[in-house]
Parts: structure tokens; C-alpha cells; sequence
């Protein structure tokens, strides 16, 4: 028997549309996004109480835009990275380092060198911003995230000296 040739002017389409889908696809993977930054998440990253926050992140941080991680209840800004912050880190016990309190909300301040690490105060549970003061002003990221941070119910604030002063005496 003898069968007709394959209708090649059909396949030549769907060869095209098939080439023409792959390099859309491949365009899309590839221009879509910059990679996701890489952050530890935090022991208790899985804590119900992060998420509130991390839906009311702001989208930037003065001029530096969120962009995707690759943990649960972390974000980080700027890219390469100018602010990351984790959820879930654990809750500071009294301490003497520094504390101020930005929009109603604590926050426990360690100057390193480069990077500082602000954690928040009396809220559990805790959440910490690891950033670079000499690329971006701990003000603006303070005044940024407290309103996020804020979500997370304060159970505890900072007192200072002048909170400790005329203390009433043991009997």
C-alpha cells in the first residue's frame, strides 16, 4: 500500500507555535526575576503570630524594594540586600544595651561593625532587622517596619533609668 506524504505545511505551524511557547517560557524564566535572597529562617519562623506582620511589610524601605527570600517569615530589601529582617528569632530578656521605642513599638539595638541588629521588644514572637547603617539610616528602616511589627501584640516595654528612679523601697 501506498500512503500520502505527511502534510508538512501542517506541521510547520505547530513546530513555530511550539518554538515560539518554548522561548516565551524561557524569556519569562529568565527575566521574570532576580533570584531569591538567601536567609536562615528563624527557630520559631512557624509561630501563627508572624504572619500578620509579614503581609503588612511595606513593598519598600526609603529607596530600597522588597524582593523574594527563600524562608518562611523573613523579607529583605534592596538588592544586594540592604535590610533582612526574620520572624520568630528569640524574645530578649531585660537587658542594658540600648532601647528605643519608634511609633509604639520597642526595639533593642546592637551596634556591630558593619551590620546592626535591631530586634524588637516585649512582643513574642520577637522579630529582628540585620542591617548596614552606613548604607541605609536606622530611622527609616525603624519607622518603616514598626507599623508591621506592630501587629505582633506588646506584652512588655523598655523602661530606662528615669523609669527606675523612686522606686518604692522593701520593708
Amino acid at each position: 500500500m501506498h500512503f500520502p506524504p505527511a502534510q508538512k505545511p501542517a506541521q510547520k505551524p505547530l513546530r513555530r507555535l511550539g518554538a515560539a511557547v518554548a522561548a516565551a517560557l524561557t524569556g519569562l524564566a529568565l527575566g521574570g526575576c532576580s533570584p531569591a535572597v538567601d536567609v536562615a529562617p528563624a527557630a520559631d519562623a512557624a509561630n501563627p503570630a508572624c504572619a500578620p506582620m509579614m503581609v503588612a511589610l511595606p513593598d519598600a524601605i526609603g529607596d530600597a524594594r522588597l524582593r523574594k527570600t527563600n524562608s518562611q517569615a523573613t523579607a529583605a530589601w534592596g538588592d544586594p540586600s540592604q535590610v533582612v529582617l526574620r520572624c520568630g528569632v528569640n524574645v530578649p530578656g531585660p537587658t542594658t544595651d540600648r532601647c528605643v521605642s519608634v511609633n509604639d513599638v520597642d526595639w533593642v539595638i546592637k551596634e556591630g561593625n558593619p551590620v546592626w541588629t535591631l530586634t524588637t521588644y516585649g512582643r513574642e514572637p520577637a522579630t529582628e532587622i540585620l542591617m548596614d547603617p552606613n548604607k541605609i539610616s536606622s530611622a527609616t528602616v525603624l519607622a518603616d517596619l514598626s507599623g508591621a511589627a506592630a501587629k505582633i501584640k506588646a506584652s512588655r516595654k523598655c523602661v530606662g533609668q528615669q523609669d527606675v528612679q523612686n522606686l518604692p523601697t522593701s520593708k
